[in-house]
This record gives structure tokens, C-alpha cells and sequence, in this order.
């Protein structure tokens, strides 16, 4: 089938049903991630009319996902990096 040479004739019944259920769950977890992607945007546009840093945010967010220990060897690591270049850490 991966060569492009399957045709609907090789997709029994059930095969084809349940490609289709496939294909209709993933377009509606499309349509959510779009409504989804359309409500942090918002989020952050009225954050930023507050007077808040959108990119500042963002960053805030992904650092608190990280574990701490992870976090911390990182910044650890930034700092060493420019240290080495002659930059303030």
C-alpha cells in the first residue's frame, strides 16, 4: 500500500471504516488545536494590553514546565557559556 500502487479495492469494509474514523478524529482535534491556538493568542494580546511582555510570558511558561533541577542546569550552563564569551552572566 506504501507505494502508492493500493487502491480502494485492497481496503475491505472495515479497513476503510476505520480509516474514515481516523481522518474525521484527527480533522475535529485540528479544529480544537485552532481554537485552542486562537484563545492563548487572545490571552496573551490582552496580557500585552495590560502592559506585559508577551515573549517574556512565553518564556515564563516554558520554564515553569521544566523540572527545577533541569532549569537550574541550564541556567547554570547559560551563564558558563557567556562567561566564556566575556559576556556578564
Amino acid at each position: 500500500m506504501a507505494d502508492g500502487s493500493a487502491n480502494i479495492d485492497t481496503l475491505n469494509a472495515t479497513a476503510q471504516g476505520r480509516l474514515k474514523s481516523f481522518i474525521e478524529r484527527i480533522d475535529r482535534l485540528e479544529e480544537d488545536r485552532a481554537a485552542v491556538t486562537a484563545d492563548l493568542k487572545a490571552v496573551y494580546d490582552e496580557a500585552k494590553g495590560e502592559g506585559f511582555d508577551a515573549k517574556i510570558l512565553r518564556k515564563v511558561i516554558r520554564l515553569r514546565k521544566m523540572d527545577r533541577a533541569k532549569r537550574q542546569e541550564e541556567e547554570a550552563l547559560i551563564d558558563l557559556y557567556l562567561s566564556a564569551i566575556g559576556e556578564a552572566p
